[in-house]
């Protein structure tokens, strides 16, 4: 079966009925391959696991680095935010994946981050520490269910996925119109409304369902890594698996943060 993978489409080995494009290996040719050492991702420029983590991780870190400077100079956080989505767009529509890109991505996102928690920090004293170590369970618990195969995605629960998604951002537009034009009080508008007398926040019902909505975005991510290894995609989509790994743990702190708030609001 041909396969649209540009990186292999036009080459003939990969190709059905093209064994006559390969010449037959002799004896000891065979024995010196079998000799090499294991090829990496750099000798084979084809997308691995071990090279997606090594490259989500250089996008972490440069991540932190940007958050200590939004963290000291927390002002810097709105137009940050501003950049940080314009960059996250032209990452998601780049047919090819820039790691110039990602990394400023990965940078300015951090500035935002950082001033945003200190913003918070501010106003809920240890909230930001209660927030890494959240966001921070859920993708270790995630991506243990995942790898031990209790977790998978599927067309039925990704279905449900992308309509509670909906959902969500049509809430949430109708949340911020509703308190920009006064009609709803509180901090956090629709949020803020507490449920009769029992001191549950309509906030905090829905703060733990997006962070069930972010976990399930991560199996999704950690599917797509898989298959792009599966499909032997070019090595540079690693980046586009750190890049997507990278925007979803970020979502999913500021919703914990975010959910943390509201409780102690």
């Amino acid at each position: 079966m041909a396969t649209s993978n540009p990186a292999f489409s036009t080459n003939p080995a990969f190709q059905n009925g093209s064994s006559s494009a390969l010449a037959t290996p002799s004896a000891d040719t065979l024995q010196e391959m079998y000799s090499a050492p294991s090829a990496t991702s750099v000798d084979t420029d084809r997308m691995t696991v071990e090279d997606t983590i090594v490259k989500t991780a250089v996008s972490f870190a440069i991540l932190l680095v940007g958050a200590v400077v939004g963290w000291l100079v927390p002002a810097l956080y709105l137009p940050a935010a501003i950049i940080g989505f314009v960059l996250a767009l032209v990452n998601i529509f780049k047919k090819k994946p820039s790691p110039p890109l990602i990394l400023a991505y990965a940078g300015v996102q951090g500035v935002f981050i950082g001033g945003i928690s200190m913003v918070f920090e501010s106003i809920y004293p240890g909230i930001v520490i209660q927030a890494v170590i959240g966001t921070v369970a859920v993708v270790g618990v995630t991506l243990a269910l995942f790898a031990s195969g209790k977790v998978r995605a599927s067309a039925k629960a990704t279905k449900v996925f992308l309509i509670a998604m909906v959902g969500y951002l049509v809430y949430s537009v109708i949340n911020v119109l509703l308190s920009v034009f006064g009609v709803v009080d509180g901090a956090f508008g629709l949020n803020s409304v507490e449920l009769g007398n029992t001191g549950i926040k309509l906030g905090m019902i829905i703060g733990i369902l997006v962070v069930l909505l972010g976990a399930y975005s991560l199996v999704l991510d950690f599917d797509a890594i898989k298959q792009g290894v599966a499909n032997r995609a070019p090595r540079i989509y690693g980046w586009s698996g750190a890049f997507g790994i990278m925007v979803t743990v970020i979502w999913l702190y500021l919703e914990i943060l975010r959910l943390l708030a509201i409780s102690r609001n």
